[in-house]
């Protein structure tokens, strides 16, 4: 019997796998057992009643996706009596994502859902930061540590800290989430993009840019991840790419304890279950009794330094 469970800080999950923030409603419960999952990440919410970006929000690119729906969202009240009580009738650990334009506004929106049933808060930083030229928080280590430190200072729930790929400063700025008392780390979020159609000449999103994921982005989080893993101490949670089983065991052997799947799911609804699958049979191929024996396990002795790579031309 292989043991899949896996710890991010005091949450004991059932097994690593969860969806994306953002990929991921009640209304897949009519597709498979949700309760089957991980963990069940909520889509992000906001303070404000937002309705979102420009339309076309969402474009093709290759095997991959762009988006920038621009969070639409329906406010703290709606989330608290509309989506939290449907999550509470399964037993698995809920996790609210949250954004907000300042650390401020982040401390205001993590007090207001620190109830009962919310068991972790995603902090999306890789928002844009009204108080830094709409730059994301998680592009700077002391954006990112003013952030967790002030919802730290509000909340006693596990916070993790989502992070961009849109940054120069990877370790660092995990380093700052770290010490300022995330208690994990999700790497990480869409890396900006766009593209142009040629017929129109006019971008494929509305809001001319947005953000890449699907398989293209796999190995740029990988690298994220792994190098996150040399400087924190904090569990890692891969997200970037994952579109079967044998991304799962990579995204763990690079350093993460667990994975939240998206762009995979819109393209097979039970992706998820399917990747569960995978990974149950192949540590019962590999002999693996536990699935957590395998976080961080790449073999990289005899190889140049995670940290010291960032700081040369490869």
């Amino acid at each position: 019997m292989v043991d899949l469970k896996t710890n991010i800080g005091d949450i004991i999950l059932k097994n690593p796998i969860m969806p994306a923030s953002g990929t991921f409603s009640e209304d897949l419960a009519s597709v498979f057992d949700i309760d089957l999952l991980g963990a069940h990440v909520a889509k992000t919410i906001t303070a404000e009643i937002r309705t979102g970006n420009a339309t076309p929000r969402v474009s093709e690119s290759g095997y991959n996706m762009l988006n920038s729906i621009g969070i639409p969202s329906k406010g703290i009240e709606d989330f608290k009596k509309n989506i939290l009580p449907i999550y509470k009738e399964y037993n698995t650990p809920f996790v609210a994502s949250v954004s907000a334009p300042s650390a401020d506004g982040f401390a205001y929106i993590c007090d207001k859902i620190s109830v009962p049933g919310v068991d972790a808060i995603e902090i999306n930083i890789s928002c844009p930061n009204i108080e830094d030229d709409g730059k994301a928080f998680a592009m700077r280590p002391n954006s990112t540590f003013k952030v967790i430190e002030k919802v730290r200072s509000i909340t006693n729930i596990p916070i993790w800290a989502k992070l961009t790929p849109n940054t120069g400063e990877t370790i660092e700025v995990a380093s700052a989430a770290q010490d300022a008392g995330a208690d994990a780390l999700v790497v990480a979020n869409t890396i900006l993009a766009m593209q142009i159609d040629i017929k129109t000449f006019k971008p494929s999103l509305g809001n001319i840019m947005g953000g890449l994921s699907g398989p293209g982005l796999k190995p740029i989080v990988m690298r994220m991840v792994y190098q996150c893993s040399k400087v924190v101490d904090i569990p890692i949670i891969g997200c970037g790419g994952i579109s079967n089983f044998e991304d799962v065991i990579e995204f763990i052997l690079a350093g993460s304890s667990a994975v939240q799947v998206g762009t995979a799911t819109f393209i097979n609804p039970n992706a998820m279950l399917s990747m569960l699958s995978g990974i149950k049979s192949y540590c019962e191929e590999n002999n693996v009794s536990k699935i957590s024996d395998l976080i961080g396990l790449v073999d990289d002795k005899n190889t140049p330094d995670a940290v010291a790579l960032m700081e040369t031309d490869i």
